[in-house]
């Protein structure tokens, strides 16, 4: 059930302070929807972005070297759009300055993770080169195009929690992070156990991570308030794709409002830093 996985999962959400970016408190409580795939298309980024203008939408996060992605990221400079980076292992880039290196180390690095279920928790030596060079190349990327290193970083298919990015130390420490899903079926739960264990170890050792991470759909009502009532006392990050038509009417059609009730969705992606 995801209410008794919930609340064991908030048994041992730590003791944190909130601190905003100009370094005022703000509530532990937190509702963050983030919407995934920024710069991907010129469709994706004004989907989003749309659902940003309402409010429904409080950060996304952004690709690089693909078709969009320049022009998104003067969008988002231009409206203060808070973005973070999506790395990118498994989608061919579709920019044109995509390098011929580039795109060769992307697709070693995709048959790997596409050739075995268990690729992401399994550290690849002879891949150590690859994933090493696609981060450090979309982190530099990403400053080029946003002016900032990235703040906060998560992965297209989640494939930033692979082993050879964490045990790596590819990401810079303090940042953050997402985590894994606080629910999952029964079957993924088991067959991950052990990985989800072991990087979640690392994750909350080494950068800043939700209380709670869900993906918006499935759209049940009484699935979503119990997720959104989370927020009044924790951090609660939403991961929405404003492109599919479903999520896209839920947030842009009032439905959504409805549902989240007094959570209210923050304005930027915020997590509150530890006590000292």
């Amino acid at each position: 059930m995801i209410e008794s996985s919930i609340q064991s999962s908030a048994g041992r959400t730590a003791s944190v302070d909130a601190i905003a970016r100009d370094g005022a408190p703000i509530s532990a409580g937190r509702l963050i929807v983030n919407a995934d795939d920024w710069g991907r298309d010129r469709e994706t980024t004004e989907r989003m972005f749309e659902c940003v203008r309402l409010g429904a939408v409080s950060s996304v996060s952004a690709m690089v070297f693909m078709q969009d992605s320049e022009r998104a990221a003067g969008v988002a400079r231009e409206h203060g759009v808070d973005a973070g980076l999506h790395l990118n292992f498994t989608g061919p880039f579709s920019a044109a300055n995509s390098s011929s290196r580039l795109l060769e180390h992307q697709r070693s690095v995709a048959r790997y993770l596409a050739g075995n279920p268990f690729a992401r928790g399994i550290y690849n030596p002879w891949l150590g080169g690859s994933f090493q060079y696609l981060v450090a190349a979309q982190i530099e990327e990403f400053t080029r195009l946003y002016g900032v290193e990235p703040q906060r970083v998560d992965g297209h298919h989640h494939m930033h929690l692979s082993a050879n990015v964490l045990l790596g130390g590819l990401l810079p420490p303090g940042i953050i992070v997402r985590r894994h899903f606080s629910h999952e079926s029964r079957e993924k739960a088991l067959r991950h156990r052990v990985f989800r264990r072991f990087t979640d170890a690392i994750l909350t050792r080494r950068f800043r991570v939700a209380n709670f991470f869900f993906s918006l759909p499935p759209l049940f009502p009484a699935r979503l308030q119990q997720i959104f009532s989370l927020a009044g006392r924790s951090v609660v990050e939403v991961e929405t794709h404003p492109v599919n038509p479903d999520e896209y009417r839920f947030l842009a059609e009032g439905e959504f409002f409805r549902l989240a009730g007094d959570s209210r969705v923050a304005h930027s992606y915020e997590i509150p830093r530890r006590r000292v």
